[in-house]
């Protein structure tokens, strides 16, 4: 049965892979070969810093012979719902120092309301129950409050014009939740950019990207799709993520330019939304 993930387990789990992989006589440069895992990945888990995937623990049990001790006793999430795909994500944005995400088409979480995260928790697939959404939007709703201390985490915000044109939930909904990113953005909490549909084909239009710096571990990254997610832990992939974003970023609109694109769209909105109910 899996433990709860919290600082205590993660030491405790650590402390036992080292354990097993001494007792083996592996070093950790030794160890990440055979389970083709990084060193520094194997390092940290030892450390108690980080956990490793289901599959890396499988391998980590098959390499020392633990008889599933590490799959079995994995630290998971303490009860907080989210998609499979993003539980390893929630666990280090929690402890981001610097959050820098693009987002093609829809708000991304952390700057969501509550009106908006309802339409999009709502048309997901497989279907999900009223329970299960209502489940889902309390842990998106959640996450938002990392943006209540006004000087931690340092978030940016990479929108494709797409995000600020995508009708979720009608006008008034979409009104909303422009006037609360333009809000965060005025009261100096995030730094907000628009990537323009002029600028055409860029970088970083296959998907959504987050990139997270820590104070005491090394950057990493985490793209989504199509119901799926996955962390980047390898430095030579996040810097090349990195390097993505900046290029991205070098297209988009200043700050301010963006913050003005913002409140027109929202009006455009407020005014639709008037007409709809005084034809």
């Amino acid at each position: 049965m899996a433990i709860e993930d919290n600082p205590r387990s993660r030491e405790q789990y650590g402390a036992e892979l080292k354990r097993r992989r001494e007792a083996a006589r592996l070093t950790q440069e030794e160890l990440s070969q055979r389970a083709v895992m990084s060193r520094t990945h194997i390092a940290h888990i030892e450390g108690g810093r980080r956990r490793p995937d289901v599959e890396d623990a499988w391998r980590l049990d098959q390499v020392l012979g633990a008889d599933g001790f590490f799959e079995n006793f994995l630290p998971t999430l303490d009860g907080r719902k989210v998609a499979e795909h993003f539980k390893g994500a929630l666990e280090f944005e929690d402890q981001a120092t610097v959050i820098k995400e693009y987002a093609p088409s829809l708000v991304p979480g952390i700057l969501q309301t509550q009106p908006y995260a309802y339409e999009v928790l709502s048309c997901g697939y497989p279907r999900r129950s009223d329970e299960e959404r209502d489940k889902l939007l309390v842990t998106r709703i959640e996450r938002a409050r990392i943006l209540d201390d006004f000087h931690a985490p340092e978030v940016w915000a990479l929108l494709d014009e797409a995000v600020l044109r995508r009708v979720v939930g009608g006008p008034t909904v979409m009104c909303e939740q422009l006037c609360h990113i333009a809000q965060l953005a005025e009261n100096r909490r995030i730094r907000v950019h628009v990537l323009p549909y002029s600028v055409g084909a860029h970088p970083l239009q296959a998907g959504f990207l987050s990139l997270m710096w820590f104070e005491e571990l090394p950057p990493i990254a985490y793209s989504e799709g199509v119901n799926s997610g996955r962390l980047l832990e390898l430095p030579s992939v996040v810097r090349e993520c990195q390097e993505i974003y900046d290029l991205a970023l070098g297209d988009a609109l200043s700050h301010r330019k963006s913050l003005d694109l913002l409140r027109s769209v929202a009006e455009d909105y407020e005014h639709e939304a008037q007409r709809a109910h005084h034809p």
